[in-house]
């Protein structure tokens, strides 16, 4: 049995759920509060400020990536290259499930967050990095042309996924989530050994 989350945990998840939701920078520590339902002398017992909070909830995306992200994505998916397709199919089901609201929280925050400290910059790299190596990983299992450069393709996956999330948020349709990944699937098929 799991047991209930501390105090610290909820304020972080608050944090996690407003920073997606509303923006880092519209975002108060009074929001965090409410959301979380503790006072503030507990959250300045944890974090000096929303600047310390915004380093754990980074730090908290980077250590769930696998446990929040990847496992339930690539439960009972053994094909390397399905696996990074059903991944991008995790986040096409959060933008229908969410009427193209849905936008990756890393992504969102590193156009909100123009020009973050070193700190904050190095756990949003270290998201993303983490996020391009399981594809790599993938990638380096799949039955690819030898010369293909599967960091590259790596980081083109991810470059799809958050461009495709952007737009399919802009327009409001599904079909620009869609037809990105239809090209990326396109591409990552001529590069398979014949």
């Amino acid at each position: 049995m799991d047991s209930p989350p501390t105090t610290r945990d909820r304020i972080v998840q608050a944090a996690m759920e407003l920073f997606w939701r509303k923006g880092y920078g519209s975002t108060s520590i009074s929001d965090i509060l409410e959301t979380a339902k503790v006072n503030s002398g507990s959250l300045y017992y944890f974090f000096k400020g929303k600047q310390e909070l915004l380093v754990a909830v980074l730090e908290a995306y980077r250590d769930g990536i696998g446990p929040a992200l990847l496992n339930p994505a690539w439960n009972g998916v053994d094909d390397p290259i399905e696996k990074i397709f059903a991944l991008l199919a995790g986040y096409r089901r959060a933008l229908v499930d969410t009427d193209c609201f849905y936008g990756c929280p890393i992504g969102s925050l590193a156009l909100e967050l123009h020009e973050p400290d070193p700190e904050v910059r190095e756990l949003m790299a270290a998201n993303f990095t983490a996020w391009t190596d399981a594809v790599r990983e993938c990638l380096e299992q799949a039955d690819l042309r030898p010369e293909t450069d599967v960091r590259a393709l790596a980081e083109l996956t991810l470059t799809v996924m958050e461009g495709a999330v952007m737009q399919t948020r802009t327009f409001r349709d599904v079909a620009y989530f869609d037809r990105a990944v239809a090209q990326l699937r396109q591409h990552i098929d001529q590069l398979r050994k014949e």
